[in-house]
């Protein structure tokens, strides 16, 4: 009798915590895929990988190559975690005599108002040297390999620099007295015209392609007009900015970087991260590559750095990555879901801390690109976007309902649907998954 009764005990507490910890169906995830009217119009690819067993759960195309969009950040972001220190390369410089011969470390931060804290200037305006910025540091082209020059006026495509100054970008702004800028336009490089016969519509600032000459409408600006629009960045442009800022600067020159350089280092390198994945920063990510580069005392272009993180760092990917830029910005890039999904495992295990690498991600229902997303009481989403026109995918980290701690890659490419369409049914499936185990 007694041993009937601990048979019983045994199945009930058995039965109870299969209740507890429900098996994720791998069978059951992809019959949503499959049977979604909105995902089966275009090329769709999942991975779901259980982060506390280290295997995969499911996946549907996850061994097919897809544009990343912005998603290309994250392996930006593992780059950063691996090669740059707690605060990242402000400046490097020497002190020859009565001069202070600087270079620019790629640091997007400098004189950037996204950043309050400007620790390489007060150190710049404290010396009592003359300065001279040593240029030509920088080898790389000042757009990313498959940018688009159509978007050269947008906001989202600054160019690349050694020595960025206000974000490589100028913006406007409406004031009483009409249009305000930052930088403020004292320079002779920077010129702002009247269209007298600029086409209807909305009040937009254009910028002529191949200078920094600008143009408005003729017509007035609406109240809290504001644009922002990236500049032509030439060393005369930078140093003369330098001349408005340093009361010590003397100008450029060409020099090597000696063997005895110096570093005063700038923004935490946690600050920089954040900036660059909440809103998707497209100029902080290729800067990060460049200060990378600057750092480990590499040539100052970005393929370099690429190429050294895919042979020392990320040869074990399940699939072979085409890495090209920082940003993402290029549909050169093609990365497999199920490589995604392994390079956040890197990250996490990188990081080293789980409540640092979520508070750097966009959170569901609360930060970043996915504050309209995925709402709920305690976020269980932390993830990074990635959208081109016809392309939107999310890779990051999933927690469910019962607590398992999920990795998933979720991307879709080549559609012509409506991008909110696509993004609602990529909710859905994401939080069934959450909801159900």
């Amino acid at each position: 009798m007694k041993i009937k009764y601990v048979f019983i005990v045994l199945i009930i507490f058995c039965n109870s915590e299969g209740l507890s910890a429900k098996k994720i169906r791998p069978s059951k995830i992809l019959r949503m895929l499959r049977q979604s009217d909105v995902l089966n119009e275009h090329f769709t690819g999942f991975a779901l990988y259980d982060l506390k067993n280290r295997k995969m759960i499911a996946g549907q195309n996850s061994d097919k190559h897809f544009t990343p969009a912005s998603n290309t950040k994250l392996f930006t972001f593992y780059a950063g975690l691996k090669l740059l220190k707690d605060s990242i390369a402000g400046l490097n410089y020497v002190e020859r005599g009565d001069s202070l011969i600087i270079w620019g470390t790629g640091d997007p931060g400098f004189l950037n108002s996204d950043f309050a804290s400007q620790p390489v200037l007060k150190k710049l305006n404290a010396s009592r040297k003359k300065i001279y910025w040593s240029a030509g540091r920088f080898t790389g082209d000042f757009y990313g390999v498959g940018w688009t020059y159509d978007d050269y006026n947008e906001y989202y495509q600054p160019e690349m620099s050694e020595l960025p100054v206000y974000g490589n970008i100028v913006r406007f702004s409406k004031n009483e007295q009409g249009i305000r800028t930052n930088p403020t336009f004292n320079s002779p490089a920077f010129r702002l015209n009247t269209e007298v016969s600029a086409p209807a519509g909305r009040f937009r600032i254009r910028r002529d392609l191949l200078s920094n000459e600008f143009f408005q409408p003729k017509a007035e600006a609406p109240s809290g007009f504001s644009q922002i629009v990236p500049f032509k960045v030439s060393t005369e442009l930078v140093s003369d900015l330098l001349q408005q800022n340093l009361p010590n600067y003397s100008g450029f020159i060409s020099m090597k970087v000696p063997a005895d350089v110096k570093t005063w280092f700038s923004i935490p390198s946690d600050t920089l991260y954040k900036h660059m994945l909440l809103p998707s920063d497209n100029f902080i990510a290729e800067q990060i590559l460049l200060n990378i580069a600057a750092s480990r005392g590499m040539e100052m272009k970005t393929s370099v750095v690429i190429d050294y993180m895919l042979k020392n760092y990320l040869n074990d990917l399940p699939d072979k990555a085409l890495w090209v830029d920082g940003s993402g910005l290029s549909r050169q890039n093609l990365f497999t879901p199920r490589s995604m999904v392994k390079l956040c495992e890197k990250i996490y295990d990188e990081a080293g801390n789980e409540n640092r690498l979520f508070d750097l991600l966009p959170q569901g229902g609360k930060t970043g690109t996915l504050r309209n997303l995925y709402k709920s009481e305690k976020p269980f989403v932390f993830a990074k976007t990635g959208s081109l026109s016809n392309n939107h995918n999310l890779t990051g980290y999933l927690i469910t309902g019962n607590g398992r701690k999920l990795i998933f890659s979720f991307m879709n490419n080549n559609f012509t649907a409506a991008t909110a369409d696509v993004r609602a049914e990529m909710e859905k499936v994401i939080t069934w998954i959450h909801q159900n185990y």
